[in-house]
């Protein structure tokens, strides 16, 4: 069996939303404050039976109007949805443990368990009088603070909820629910075997060989661990006498002490010592220590939180195994071991994280059954399959659930789409699963300049929180499955794509599309065919709620670092120091006509010359097309992002009277207008 699904109803952030879960591990990624944790604790307030059931009034949900809270005291529910697992008949006793739960009988079984924390119905007409004097909600809630709260009670109920069955105890025990918050201090938890986690652990795996051998039977293998324990006893008695006899004369002394207090007058009472030491007596003595090489050790203590963190989780998964064994623990053995890790990265560096994460994957069968992990860290996305992720997201007060793996399809286009993604989302590119909004954009360039694009249009992406994706090419359509909306399981996020128009013609059918200069765009249509890429989706998206599009003016545009030097024909800084052809576009800027830039030209360059020359264009738009294409034949795209980046940052920072104006490509800033609307 496996915790399918998740109904949270007026708990915290939630409102009412449904959580898929997946069979294994499960991993709970958004930005901060989306409901991460309060999922967690709404699962355990479900099947941990340690965790307290009662909640406070800042528990409930606020999102409720003064009407609503008028009308009924409010009511907290949390539904778990229990399934068959695929693999059902390795665990025998999964179908015993929830049948008084169950609300499908048939294969594959359905059960479900929904926790409710509500007022008696003897005490709603109460409630209903003294709400109705609220005049806000602020006042409503102190209301049921003050003098409703206490008389709130909490049931777990098995099957359907309206027939108001209670859970039963026993098999609610079967969950073994262990949770690792946060801000968690681990070494405290496994200093010595005096702790409740290593003696569990250390008295499961004490004699493990004689535990596992098969050669013996059940009788011969308890028969012989009687025997260990009954030798090491007593091999222990002389020591324990050897105590007596050094303590005899104290012992005395202690006893005197006793007399005059007149301790000894009440049944002729007197204090003596006695004992026995078996091997579990023994744990108290063992200490965890780090062995360096076999040589040096040092205590636990002095180890690094983040290694600690791991041994910690370690030493948890050991005891859930030992708390999931029946030949260990008979009838009292949990059934259902689940693992929830708040944050792993919090002690841990990014290698780490990734081998982390692999090592559940190996164990989650052996140790654990199900697995649930929060996170913010890319490392662990990009160690996980699309499948495994469950996105949170809050956009004007709304909590969206998205599944990456879910929104693609099982039609070959889909599956390929899947794999691209997959393939791409390495530890930085994850980014784009946890950034409200995005932008997709082709190359490097635009990645490396877009932000600084923003500063000169008065806007900050970091603060806005806008994350600049490099897809590497017009690969939008695989990405954008992602967070379509139309799709149920879409990631709910603002997305704008950049897209270039890289106007193309080709001669006749027979040849391939080549790229041509804005200004030969539909220049003769007689002998070529024309193409460009961005219209399509410019108006498949117009009317998109999350997904717009963005290029280049169609009549004289053509590429990202072709728009910025159109638009800045005589911004000098911009022709940087590793541009060939330096000199040449300098002199083009420097001149004072269209002529006079064409005739620094060089002669090689014909096509350029002839082209303009028979466009129709104005003189302005030549020079300017003129400076821009010789401009985009003249550089190495990274390198000189990465020089323009550093001219623009420092041009920007110079007080007014020295700064020179950078006009960013309009196409740019209307997708900086659009996304960052509120």
């Amino acid at each position: 069996m496996y915790i399918s699904k998740i109904r949270i109803k007026n708990f915290r952030n939630f409102k009412d939303n449904e959580i898929l879960f997946n069979d294994g591990i499960n991993v709970i990624i958004g930005h901060n404050n989306s409901g991460k944790s309060n999922l967690l604790k709404a699962l355990s307030l479900v099947i941990d039976t340690q965790t307290s059931k009662r909640l406070d009034v800042h528990d409930f949900n606020k999102n409720i109007s003064i009407d609503e809270l008028k009308k009924v005291s409010p009511k907290v529910s949390i539904s778990v949805y229990i399934s068959e697992s695929d693999n059902e008949n390795l665990y025998s006793d999964d179908l015993v443990t929830v049948s008084n739960s169950l609300t499908k009988l048939e294969s594959p079984y359905e059960a479900l368990l929904t926790y409710e924390f509500y007022l008696p119905e003897n005490e709603e007409q109460k409630y209903v009088k003294a709400v109705s004097t609220a005049e806000n909600t602020n006042e409503a809630w102190k209301i049921i603070q003050q003098d409703f709260l206490r008389l709130y009670i909490s049931k777990i109920f098995g099957g359907d909820p309206e027939l108001k069955q209670q859970a039963d105890n026993e098999s609610l025990q079967k969950f073994d629910f262990q949770f690792l918050d946060a801000i968690r201090d681990v070494e405290r938890d496994m200093f010595s075997g005096r702790n409740t986690l290593l003696k569990e652990v250390l008295n499961f795996f004490m004699d493990y060989n004689l535990k596992n051998d098969d050669a013996k039977t059940e009788e011969e293998r308890l028969e012989e661990i009687k025997k260990r324990r009954e030798e090491f006893s007593s091999s222990a008695a002389p020591l324990i006498q050897t105590l007596q006899e050094r303590m005899e004369e104290g012992k005395k002394e202690i006893i005197e002490y006793v007399n005059e207090t007149g301790a000894a007058s009440f049944n002729n009472a007197v204090p003596d010592f006695e004992g026995s030491l078996s091997d579990i007596d023994l744990f108290s003595a063992l200490r965890l220590i780090i062995k360096d090489n076999g040589e040096t050790t040092i205590p636990i203590t002095h180890n690094g939180l983040g290694y600690n963190n791991l041994i910690y989780i370690s030493l948890l998964l050991a005891k859930m195994q030992a708390t999931s064994d029946g030949k260990y623990l008979g009838g009292n053995a949990k059934v259902f071991p689940i693992l929830a890790i708040e944050e792993p990265e919090a002690h841990l560096h990014p290698a780490m994280q990734y081998k982390f994460l692999k090592f559940l994957k190996k164990n989650k069968k052996k140790k654990v059954r199900q697995i649930f992990i929060t996170t913010h860290s890319t490392q662990i996305t990009s160690a996980v399959s699309l499948d495994e992720i469950i996105c949170l997201h809050v956009n004007d007060n709304n909590l969206y659930i998205g599944y990456p793996g879910k929104v693609f399809t099982d039609t070959k286009e889909d599956q390929i789409s899947k794999a691209y993604v997959q393939r791409f989302l390495d530890a930085t590119k994850s980014d784009m699963l946890f950034a409200p909004k995005i932008i997709f954009v082709e190359g490097i360039a635009e990645e490396l300049l877009l932000p600084t694009f923003a500063r000169y249009c008065g806007k900050s992406l970091e603060d806005s929180h806008v994350t600049v994706i490099n897809v590497g090419g017009r690969y939008f359509d695989h990405f954008i499955k992602l967070f379509d909306t139309r799709n149920e399981h879409a990631i709910h996020k603002k997305i704008a794509c950049l897209t270039d128009r890289d106007p193309s013609r080709r001669k006749n059918e027979n040849q391939n599309y080549e790229k041509c200069y804005p200004y030969e765009y539909y220049a003769d249509t007689e002998n070529y065919t024309y193409k460009e890429n961005a219209n399509n989706n410019i108006e498949k998206f117009r009317e998109h709620k999350n997904i717009h599009f963005f290029s280049q003016n169609e009549a004289v545009g053509k590429t990202f670092e072709y728009d910025i030097i159109f638009n800045n024909s005589a911004l000098e800084i911009l022709i940087t120091n590793s541009m060939r052809n330096r000199n040449e576009i300098l002199e083009m800027m420097r001149s004072k006509s269209y002529e006079e830039a064409l005739e620094k030209l060089k002669d090689h360059d014909n096509r350029i010359k002839k082209s303009l020359s028979t466009s129709g264009w104005n003189d302005e738009n030549k020079k300017k097309a003129l400076i821009a294409s010789r401009y985009l034949n003249s550089i190495s795209k990274g390198e000189n992002a990465l020089e323009l980046c550093k001219l623009l940052e420092e041009n920007f920072l110079q007080d007014e009277k020295d700064k020179q104006k950078f006009n960013v490509p309009p196409y740019i800033k209307e997708a900086f207008e659009w996304l960052l609307l509120k």
